[in-house]
């Protein structure tokens, strides 16, 4: 019988909103990390055909450029889509206890919120803020948001993008 290599696929994406704001730190080299949660909802019929949610929570954290970008731009609430990998971690509490944590670590977020630029005397001003952070550490040749897209909201993007894409 022949060997079946097994598909090295570890691939996340989700789309919903912080659920506190985002926590900084630096590592002891300097290095910036940011983590936070996002709650995403999904909706689905139950078996008396009534609509339903439910709630999935997942925490993220990101390196780098990415991290000081989510520290200038997320808040509690603000609407966030993550494209990035599972990875899981274990370490030792302080009171001895073993834990792990399974997170996505984020190769790119896409800011959903519009951006508060500004007051003209009678609101505060907003603009569309649909730019994407990027962790450049990573190669990104094939994949992108766009295929899971559909042609009006990629070229959405794309518009609104023109000067507003990051990159880290």
């Amino acid at each position: 019988m022949a060997d079946l290599k097994m598909p090295e696929i570890n691939y996340v994406i989700v789309a919903g909103n912080l659920t506190k704001d985002p926590i900084f730190r630096e590592t002891t080299n300097g290095t910036p990390v940011v983590n936070f949660s996002i709650a995403s909802n999904r909706k689905f019929k139950d078996s008396t055909n009534q609509w339903q949610e439910d709630v999935c929570y997942v925490g993220v954290v990101a390196w780098n450029k990415l991290a000081e970008s989510c520290r200038d731009r997320l808040r509690k609430g603000s609407a966030v889509l993550v494209d990035g990998e599972l990875q899981s971690r274990s370490w030792k509490s302080e009171d001895g206890h073993n834990r792990s944590i399974v997170e996505i670590k984020a190769r790119r977020i896409q800011f959903l919120n519009k951006r508060l630029v500004g007051s003209d005397g009678n609101g505060s001003v907003e603009e569309d803020d649909l730019s994407i952070a990027v962790d450049d550490s990573i190669d990104y040749t094939e994949d992108s948001f766009d295929k899971f897209l559909s042609e009006e909201e990629s070229s959405l993007i794309k518009q609104s993008g023109n000067g507003n894409e990051e990159r880290s």
